[in-house]
């Protein structure tokens, strides 16, 4: 459907300025990242761009290791450091960052992101445009498998063609740029990256992706530990949006709320007509169609089920992974509509784990 309004209605594609080269500061919020944020902060450092135009600044959010001192010593004296006496969480992170930003391009970044050397240049290209101000890259999953690599290609292709109709819904939380003029200081309990497009939108920018912006890491450790990070995802996600209700109204913005309502919200809803289908199916099974349709439906949750207690068979049967991967993304999604209804906000985690 996004490709056939863009066929009609969107809008010729934006071209890059590769020259363009603007001051930029990078914002580096961490919890106790000692074991990864040397080889980070070197990582930045080596990007394709003069350190001249670069401010690096990174966020200890009440550290318990010694995270900034490891982050000090590997940036000889590149790098400014900002400790926050209390946990407050990410939004605090980078409101404390932005604070202290003296760059025309804001870069908000995570430490378990090791970015290609050219993936800043190509980011901030676009902002030679004056209508663009908030630009996500692309961040990779090493080992991911068949089933998270085509939800990253589809996702991929749904930013490519919501950039051509208006803007993409959201940004890649680990690694994206926004014009620092437009920035707005964060809010606990909404997802930082999705906050900064709905802003951008909000301001009668735009908002796009960079593919060849790219940046990678590893998967999360265990199937528990990516069920838990999408949950918080997309509880951030959806408090952002609602937060942020007016970008739904069609006749103010008609192609943006066309984007969110496909994109997001019909995404966050899905389980609820899943389980309308499974009770539906069965409660017709007198009908030979039905009863086939609810047959399906049961042996792909008993493929999914396995999947999900069998780590090594999903690891080895496709059709197992990609179905276990499709279920927990969808029980992710029903557990963050749940604790967003009774009022449940999330600011404050442990990290994600990530082996390596």
């Amino acid at each position: 459907m996004l490709v056939g309004f863009n066929r009609l209605l969107g809008r010729k594609p934006h071209v890059a300025d590769p020259a363009f080269e603007p001051t930029v500061t990078v914002i580096l919020p961490v919890h106790n990242e000692a074991r990864r944020i040397e080889e980070k902060v070197r990582n930045l450092l080596a990007l394709d761009y003069p350190h001249g135009k670069l401010q690096v600044l990174v966020i200890g959010d009440a550290c318990t290791d010694d995270s900034l001192e490891r982050a000090r010593a590997a940036g000889g004296g590149l790098v400014d450091t900002i400790p926050l006496a209390t946990r407050a969480g990410k939004a605090a992170g980078l409101n404390a960052g932005l604070e202290r930003a003296t760059g025309e391009i804001v870069v908000f970044t995570d430490a378990g992101i090791i970015l290609e050397p050219q993936s800043l240049r190509r980011l901030v290209a676009h902002f030679a445009d004056p209508a663009i101000a908030c630009v996500s890259g692309e961040d990779y999953i090493e080992g991911s498998g068949d089933s998270e690599g085509f939800y990253g290609r589809l996702e991929l292709l749904f930013r490519r063609e919501e950039a051509r109709l208006h803007s993409i819904a959201g940004a890649s939380g680990c690694f994206y740029a926004q014009r620092r003029d437009t920035c707005r200081r964060f809010i606990a309990g909404m997802a930082p990256d999705f906050l900064s497009v709905l802003v951008t939108v909000t301001g009668g920018h735009r908002a796009l992706a960079e593919p060849a912006a790219r940046g990678s890491m590893t998967a999360a450790s265990s199937q528990r530990a990516e069920f838990t990070r999408k949950v918080r995802t997309f509880l951030r996600g959806i408090t952002a949006l609602f937060g942020n209700a007016h970008l739904l109204n069609p006749f103010r913005y008609p192609a943006f709320s066309f984007i969110l309502w496909s994109h997001k919200l019909m995404r966050w809803l899905a389980p609820l007509p899943m389980a309308g289908a499974l009770v539906t199916s069965w409660l017709s099974r007198e009908h030979t169609f039905y009863l086939v349709a609810f047959i399906a439906q049961v042996i792909c949750y008993a493929f999914a089920l396995a999947g999900l207690l069998w780590p090594a068979l999903a690891a080895r049967v496709s059709l197992v992974r990609l179905t276990a991967f499709f279920v927990l993304v969808n029980a992710a999604a029903f557990k963050a509509l749940l604790l967003w209804m009774s009022g449940t906000r999330l600011e404050v985690w442990e990290p994600t784990r990530r082996p390596g």
